[in-house]
């Protein structure tokens, strides 16, 4: 016998009797069956995805607090002084604390903060040895191996929440997640929004039902309406992750590159020299491969500051030392914080001057946007209101997650000529419900996603195949039975 746990939706104990009809349940047939069965199978498929990318993501919510309790003694001074000293000495100090592997990265000091100086080692890879030195003393304070600036810790939980420490192959996991998450949210709303028939009021759709008595009504309404509390935060951070996905974001740089609307860099070619854009992170510009430190004259990084200074990049700022002297020096601003400060310049160390300019306000709006998306993906955009927001949102969604699966355990089948102790599927057969124009409408949109979303469109593709494979071996299994004479 075929289990059919689409008719759960009957009334349960106690929503009947006297005084009080049933409430009206609008019938499962078309696109909502299949939304019912799509968010069914996503939920308890992809669930345990999102559970771990949640935990892990909460986890680096907070780096920055983590970082200054574990490393308050390599990232502040003790004491601020008045004036930094000049960045060349500074320079030299952690030259004299570190003296192997190339110069490739300073973040001068300001305020309370230490001066950072990068050496990059071939066999580090992209990370790199950071000195760091009190600018107003010139004392080392500490070493530590970063990744782009980032501390160990912060670092470590990066890899954690990006691909749980198994390179890049981890990195589907994320991927996957972040590929379905936007399915879930907006499958879950069209559901409510739909189970909301006839009674839609804001209180029903906001307010969990303290009515409902413990059991599959009450949990529903817990899973339900804090799902749509945290949608367009969870739909945020979905379009956020996979901008510097794998494979879809890959295909977001190809588009974005298609429309003229990728990262802008400077030019820092001189005298006719090729030179590169910098149009990723400018750290480890010379990294890995090396390059010809002799001929660049760290001493010249205080005219290079200056420069910048001279041309109004203010705030905390990351100087690129450059692989030779026909390169110029890059100073960008990397100021996270809201209202962002991204703008960069090239400077060539011998004339103090201004070579090429780009700033932030001059980025096409899709940089911008993708920019902002990321800042507030990794908490940085509004400081701590952003860190408790991204924390909410993950607390929440482990709830959601915890509901879903409480609900699918509290809605098997449990009678003995039916007993499912894994739970069963709605239905399948939904689509032929479905209006041949909103079939093919629906199949062509789905199909562009999944090639925009590999690690959406295969998933699905897998899944539709093995469905049908299984319908087809039922089929053939019940057709056996009906024409297998009793007894035979």
């Amino acid at each position: 016998m075929s289990v059919r746990s689409d008719i759960p939706d009957l009334p349960e104990a106690g929503t009947t009797g006297p005084g009080r009809p049933p409430r009206p349940v609008p019938p499962r047939t078309g696109i909502g069956a299949m939304l019912v069965r799509l968010h069914f199978y996503a939920g308890v498929l992809v669930a345990p995805f999102l559970l771990v990318a949640a935990v892990t993501g909460l986890l680096y919510t907070f780096t920055p607090q983590l970082d200054a309790w574990a490393y308050g003694k390599e990232l502040t001074v003790a004491r601020a002084g008045d004036e930094p000293g000049p960045l060349a000495g500074q320079i030299a100090a952690a030259r004299a604390a570190h003296p192997t592997g190339t110069l490739t990265a300073v973040r001068p000091g300001h305020g309370d903060t230490t001066t950072q100086v990068d050496f990059a080692l071939p066999e580090l890879g992209e990370r790199a040895h950071t000195v760091y030195v009190d600018p107003y003393t010139g004392r080392v304070t500490g070493t530590l191996t970063t990744w782009y600036g980032s501390t160990p810790l912060t670092t470590w939980l990066d890899d954690l929440h990006r691909n749980l420490h198994l390179g890049t192959a981890g990195r589907f996991y994320s991927e996957f997640a972040a590929s379905w998450l936007w399915v879930l949210v907006l499958g879950g709303l069209a559901l409510w929004w739909r189970r909301q028939r006839g009674s839609r009021t804001a209180r029903r759709l906001l307010v969990p039902d303290r009515s409902a008595r413990k059991g599959v009504r009450r949990t529903r309404s817990l899973h339900a309406v804090t799902g749509v509390w945290l949608a367009v935060g969870l739909l945020a951070l979905s379009a956020t992750g996979l901008t510097w996905s794998r494979f879809a974001g890959e295909h977001f740089s190809q588009a974005l590159d298609a429309l003229r609307s990728g990262t802008p860099g400077v030019s820092t070619a001189l005298s006719g020299a090729p030179g590169g854009a910098a149009g990723g992170h400018t750290h480890g510009e010379g990294g890995a491969t090396g390059h010809a430190a002799g001929r660049v004259d760290p001493a010249d990084v205080d005219e290079v500051l200056g420069a910048a200074r001279r041309a109004r990049l203010d705030g905390p700022v990351e100087i690129a030392v450059p692989r030779d002297a026909s390169t110029a020096w890059t100073v960008s601003q990397t100021r996270n914080l809201w209202p962002v400060g991204r703008d960069s310049l090239a400077v060539d160390p011998s004339t103090g001057r201004v070579v090429d300019r780009v700033d932030f306000a001059d980025w096409p709006l899709l940089s911008k946007l993708t920019r902002w998306g990321i800042n507030v993906h990794m908490g940085t955009l509004f400081g701590l209101a952003n860190q408790i927001l991204l924390a909410v949102l993950a607390v929440g969604l482990i709830c959601v997650i915890v509901w879903g699966y409480r609900m699918w355990w509290l809605r098997r089948p449990t009678r003995a000529d039916r007993r499912a102790p894994f739970g069963a599927p709605p239905a399948r057969g939904a689509w032929r419900g479905v209006p041949p124009w909103a079939l093919l409408l629906g199949g062509a949109a789905v199909a562009a996603l999944g090639w925009a979303l590999p690690l959406f469109g295969v998933p699905l593709a897998a899944f539709l195949a093995v469905d049908l494979l299984a319908g087809a071996v039922r089929r053939r299994t019940a057709g056996r039975r009906a024409t297998t004479p009793a007894g035979g």
